[in-house]
């Protein structure tokens, strides 16, 4: 297997975990790790799923808890509905978040829940049956409203005698040496200001290098350019907005950072291969 690589988990200000709902054609392959745990549902997709040194198939309502620094990615072509997209709910929690949760007696089995999916757990057909109705809620609730309903998530995964560990073993903690340190601040500044314009002085300042030093870096840790990395944050941003709001396309660029908009439509066709408008048309289906 291929080199992981290091993915930035960037948790919303205001918020303690994160929530991802990713709306797909197609599931890629992009092998990665990070520090944080990570809650996967996965719907209307079948395919393969790959976690540490576990190869296996996976069906739709497959739901998976990884721990941190494990290696994982799922890979998917196949709609079960092929007029709805894929849906991966994700969400990542540190392991200091639910450590602090266990410290409630009434919550103590958090702690065995964590310890447990060092190396990956597959919960049972009915925990992840029951699981789904409340995952799938998480993403029209408010903010405050999503914590209780992921913590009686995590109770019942906790309770789930028939889950099944899918690696052989655990990632071991994974140091964080100085280069890695500065990656994230690079990361950190990239994701918090991607809208603007970002000059690569800028960028070499925050992770303390000569800008012939932070190019061979960035590429060397990334496998992109900064460039590259940022017009995929872009590219990303639009995507979301144009799936969950009714914003213009105009409003949308400039939204993700974009001044011109004949530049943003050739970027979003060289990334998605459609244009803005029929990747939008694509989830309004029924």
């Amino acid at each position: 297997m291929m080199t992981p690589l290091f993915e930035q988990v960037t948790i919303p200000s205001g918020h303690s975990w994160g929530l991802l709902w990713r709306e797909l054609e197609t599931i890629p392959f992009i092998w990665h790790y990070h520090p944080q745990f990570e809650l996967t549902l996965t719907v209307n997709a079948r395919g393969q799923r790959y976690i540490g040194d576990h190869l296996g198939d996976f069906e739709p309502g497959d739901l998976v808890l990884v721990g941190p620094n494990l290696p994982h990615t799922w890979s998917a072509h196949e709609r079960i509905d092929s007029v709805q997209p894929m849906l991966a709910v994700v969400v990542w929690f540190a392991h200091e978040w639910i450590t602090q949760l266990a410290a409630f007696p009434e919550l103590r089995s958090l702690r065995q829940l964590a310890a447990r999916a060092g190396p990956a757990l597959h919960f049972s057909p009915a925990t992840s049956a029951r699981c789904a109705e409340r995952l799938l809620q998480l993403q029209a609730l408010p903010a405050p409203q999503r914590l209780p309903l992921l913590l009686d998530v995590l109770l019942m995964l906790a309770e789930d005698g028939k889950a099944q560990a899918l690696a052989s073993m655990a990632q071991t903690a994974i140091n964080i040496d100085s280069q890695q340190k500065r990656m994230e601040k690079v990361f950190d500044y990239m994701h918090a200001h991607f809208r603007d314009e970002i000059a690569l002085e800028t960028l070499a300042q925050q992770a303390a290098l000569s800008l012939g030093a932070f190019h061979r870096f960035f590429k060397r840790h990334a496998s992109c350019t900064p460039g590259a990395y940022l017009t995929r944050l872009r590219i990303g941003r639009a995507c979301q907005q144009l799936i969950e709001s009714e914003l213009s396309i105009a409003v949308i660029a400039q939204e993700a950072g974009y001044r011109n908009l004949a530049h943003f439509n050739r970027q979003f066709l060289a990334a998605k291969r459609v244009t803005p408008r029929v990747f939008r048309r694509q989830y309004r289906h029924g």
